[in-house]
């Protein structure tokens, strides 16, 4: 008898044709806390800390619906004196970044992060770039996260982190830049490296983009196709200016905030999917709801 071939959740998605702009989860505020040893399926919440200490983190994060991620170096790579260290990025509404790291030994000194997210950190830090490689969790986050991880390391060493689920598993590679908030998917090494080389120039296109953490779904599209059309353009150089919904219809416009860049009237339909299987270790069928760009017109700006 021949068993059936396993079953990889990104394989799936492909072959579907899963949208993938819309995808991104909200988020403004990120904890990341290195962990060099085996990560548990479920990230922080499985790492065996001091209780206190890792109930205050905790808490203080879900305050503050902030995003937590275990990160280590692609192939765990460290030097034998350094601490592990730990993280809080932050990106504010009007588009400032801030940053503020630190390096732990005993698990009390994680509790220095409640302090952190209760500071607005440091300006002029660079952008972290964020690779989901998370095995335990999914299968196809280490299968095609952990070539992309490679890639990006070599090209950034100092920039690039490998890190736990950041959702999407379907996406993977699923890249991830912070604070900027912008998630990238369906990538391999060499798109995944032309991707963050053109976000680090200050040009993010519409292709591989999941969305914007600091945008519902139906604007991520819109913002997506926007690009797809009129070409790539730096992290604020649209603004969201209106969203009307009308059932399972938004109608969103699109300002260029710069001299020279269109405004953009964008209509989007959502539907449910029929149920499918979602992640690689889901053994039931779910549906999602996805967004669907039905037109797009060049309006006037200002």
């Amino acid at each position: 008898m021949t068993e059936p071939s396993r079953f990889f959740c990104a394989e799936a998605a492909r072959v579907r044709g899963d949208a993938l702009a819309g995808t991104a989860p909200y988020g403004s505020v990120w904890i990341l806390i290195e962990h060099r040893g085996g990560w548990p399926a479920n990230g922080f919440d499985g790492l065996d800390l001091e209780p206190a200490v890792k109930a205050r983190v905790y808490a203080a994060a879900a305050a503050l619906r902030a995003r937590m991620l275990l990160i280590r170096r692609h192939g765990r790579r460290t030097t034998s004196s350094s601490l592990p260290r730990w993280a809080v990025l932050r990106q504010y509404a009007d588009g400032e970044h801030r940053q503020r790291w630190g390096t732990w030994r005993r698990d009390e000194d994680l509790g220095e992060i409640v302090e952190a997210l209760d500071t607005p950190g440091e300006p002029g830090w660079p952008p972290v770039v964020l690779v989901c490689a998370h095995g335990t969790h999914d299968t196809c986050c280490a299968v095609r996260g952990r070539p992309v991880g490679r890639a990006l390391s070599e090209r950034w060493p100092e920039l690039v982190w490998e890190c736990t689920h950041v959702g999407g598993d379907r996406f993977a590679a699923n890249v991830v830049v912070a604070p900027d908030g912008v998630y990238y998917g369906n990538l391999d090494g060499p798109t995944a490296v032309t991707a963050v080389g053109e976000h680090l120039a200050g040009r993010i296109h519409g292709d591989h983009l999941r969305g914007y953490t600091d945008l519902v779904p139906p604007q991520q599209a819109a913002l997506a196709a926007v690009l797809r059309h009129a070409g790539p353009a730096g992290r604020h150089d649209y603004a969201i200016e209106e969203t009307v919904r009308d059932h399972d219809r938004w109608y969103i416009r699109v300002t260029g905030r710069l001299t020279g860049l269109s405004a953009f009237e964008v209509e989007v339909r959502s539907h449910r999917t029929p149920p499918n299987r979602l992640t690689c270790r889901g053994l039931h069928a779910a549906s999602s709801v996805s967004y669907e760009v039905t037109a797009l017109h060049v309006g006037r700006a200002g």
